[in-house]
This record gives structure tokens, sequence and C-alpha cells, in this order.
């Protein structure tokens, strides 16, 4: 039960976090879309670039605790952070331009689908504390 506990806390927090990132993203998405005609599933990824990187400062600090080391998290984040994207692109070709939907109501559907995946892969391997090395001393 105190994982399942722990595991609601840290996912409320990472939603938390998120919102954040999300914001950012949202903002240059709409900046871009409007403003810059850019086409909205490349806006929104552009803006997921950006989501990203206040998400890693962000999640790393708060709602990971610092558990692992920025060599290791770092590289990992980024490579979840890269699936997110691609995912957030694809969904988004799919509902805006193949499916006539909103852009911004797109968005807000794909956003849910790329909280649960990043939350879960950030979880289990990007912020996972690595393991204590023993140094045991062998006698001759």
């Amino acid at each position: 039960m105190a994982d399942i506990s722990r595991l609601i806390r840290r996912f409320v927090a990472y939603g938390s976090v998120g919102a954040t990132g999300t914001l950012a993203q949202y903002a240059l998405l709409v900046v871009l879309v409007r403003y810059f005609a850019i086409p909205a599933p490349l806006a929104s990824m552009l803006g997921a670039v950006l989501g990203a990187c206040v998400n890693y400062v962000l999640n790393h600090r708060f709602t990971f605790g610092r558990t692992a080391s920025h060599r290791q998290a770092l590289p990992r984040f980024l490579t979840v952070a890269g699936l997110g994207i691609v995912v957030n692109g694809t969904a988004m070709i799919v509902l805006v331009d193949h499916a006539g939907m909103n852009y911004l109501l797109a968005q807000v559907c794909v956003t849910a689908l790329v909280l649960l995946l990043t939350f879960v892969l950030n979880s289990v391997w990007t912020f996972r504390e690595a393991p204590k090395r023993s140094c045991q001393i062998m006698d001759k």
C-alpha cells in the first residue's frame, strides 16, 4: 500500500511539474501557429522540446528528488523526451491533419497520452536510483 501511495504522490508531483513545461509548450505552439503560420504538428513538436527542457530541470530537482546523477539521468531523459516528442508529433499529424481536429483540442488529448508514457518511462528508467556499488576486500 505504501508503494501505491508513493506512486500516486510521485505522479501528482510529475503532473504538477509537467504543467509548467506544458504551459511553455502550449504558449510556443499558439505563437508559432497564429503568428508564424507554422503547421500545428511541427509547432507542437518545437513546443515539446521547450517543455522537455523545463521538465527535466524541475523533475530532477522536485519530482524524483535527485535520485539519479545528471550524468545518468540526462541521456535517459533525452531518450524518453525524444520518444515523447515523436509520439506527440505523430499523434498531432493524425488528429489535426487527418482527422481535422482543432489543434488545441488535439494537443490536450496528445498531452494526456504523452504524460502517461513519459511518467512510466521516467519513473522506471530515467530517474531510477543507480545501484550502490559495494567494495569488498578480499583476503589473500
